[in-house]
């Protein structure tokens, strides 16, 4: 079991009402492209995307105390490409499973958010939980917890109740609750303390439990585009490269695109070519580890040209190479390769 007990950081008083649990029950369906959702862009989709593979299934858990940021790490699990159950019964758990696993299922990795609010609740996830690895399904469990004190303070600045409070004081919900789950947090995985996280430090504590720490744990899209057709305003980094040679003024070269090979040759074979893809690749890793420090962990960078059919495009596809050399998760889109405009 690995255990986080943070005891320095920031008081969690400014994140309480986005730490607090919320009592909808909702379904999450998240993507299962490799390394995480792909920033939406406008235009053709993602060349580049994972197709499912034979891949074992696997359940994640996600239980704690009430208030300690279940539903913000539920969040940070479907960014991660897991398809996410709020508040779901663990009597559910199973079924839910079967159906998952069947064929032509697309579905690799669920994660259920798990509120063990009785004795019953608890027997029944006891149960769920042999079941599951008498079926041979990879199981975790991570469970997030927070001192009663800070539990108390969140609960009084959303103005709600404990679910096992039942007309009682607070704290007599919380103590219920953490007896209920003492078993549980014993048997799991992963326990994180939020009592001095912020909203942004639980974040970054998730993707070390889950992905481990530094620039692979940042999924990056890149897709080329046209200035003549507007510039895209949903990228973090907008890259020019107009300033290469055009291969629409080749008429052997015109009709083709920037992923067709003799294209691709010249614009990467042009001069400033190299030297502006050496020095971009450096700028774009010097972001991307900063950003993962600062739980920023999807990156959109938008290269264009004149019609984003040649340069764009060629210059797209190597950077995406260089960037996935470096371990990073890339995924390529072409905004305009529908059009046949001049570039």
């Amino acid at each position: 079991m690995t255990t986080h007990d943070v005891t320095t950081g920031r008081a969690p008083d400014d994140d309480a009402s986005e730490m607090a649990d919320s009592a909808a029950s909702t379904t999450r369906a998240a993507s299962t492209t490799s390394g995480g959702p792909v920033p939406p862009t406008a235009g053709s989709a993602t060349d580049t995307e994972a197709s499912p593979d034979d891949r074992s299934f696997e359940v994640l858990l996600i239980t704690g105390m009430s208030g300690a940021g279940r539903s913000h790490a539920a969040d940070c699990i479907e960014d991660m490409g897991w398809y996410v159950v709020d508040n779901l019964p663990p009597k559910l758990l199973v079924p839910l499973v079967d159906m998952m696993t069947s064929s032509g299922s697309k579905v690799h990795r669920l994660a259920a958010v798990i509120d063990v609010r009785s004795r019953s609740y608890f027997d029944d996830l006891s149960a769920v939980l042999s079941h599951l690895d008498d079926l041979g399904v990879k199981t975790r469990i991570l469970f997030l917890d927070a001192a009663d004190d800070v539990l108390i303070t969140r609960y009084e600045s959303v103005r709600r109740p404990h679910p096992l409070q039942h007309g009682n004081r607070l704290i007599d919900g919380i103590h219920e609750e953490r007896e209920l789950l003492a078993g549980l947090k014993e048997h799991a995985d992963t326990v994180i303390d939020t009592s001095r996280l912020s909203i942004h430090q639980l974040s970054t504590k998730l993707y070390e439990a889950m992905l481990g720490s530094g620039p692979s744990t940042v999924s990056v899209h890149i897709f080329s585009f046209g200035f003549k057709y507007g510039i895209p305003l949903d990228a973090d980094f907008v890259a020019d490269v107009r300033f290469l040679p055009n291969p629409f003024w080749i008429p052997a070269l015109r009709d083709m695109t920037g992923r067709d090979a003799p294209v691709s040759d010249y614009v990467l074979s042009s001069p400033g070519a190299r030297e502006f893809l050496d020095a971009f690749e450096r700028t774009i890793m010097i972001a991307v580890e900063g950003y993962a420090k600062e739980d920023k962990h999807f990156v959109t960078i938008a290269i264009g040209c004149t019609g984003g059919q040649h340069r764009s495009v060629a210059i797209s596809d190597e950077l995406a190479q260089r960037l996935r050399a470096r371990g990073l998760s890339v995924t390529v889109s072409a905004r305009e390769l529908h059009r046949r405009g001049r570039d």
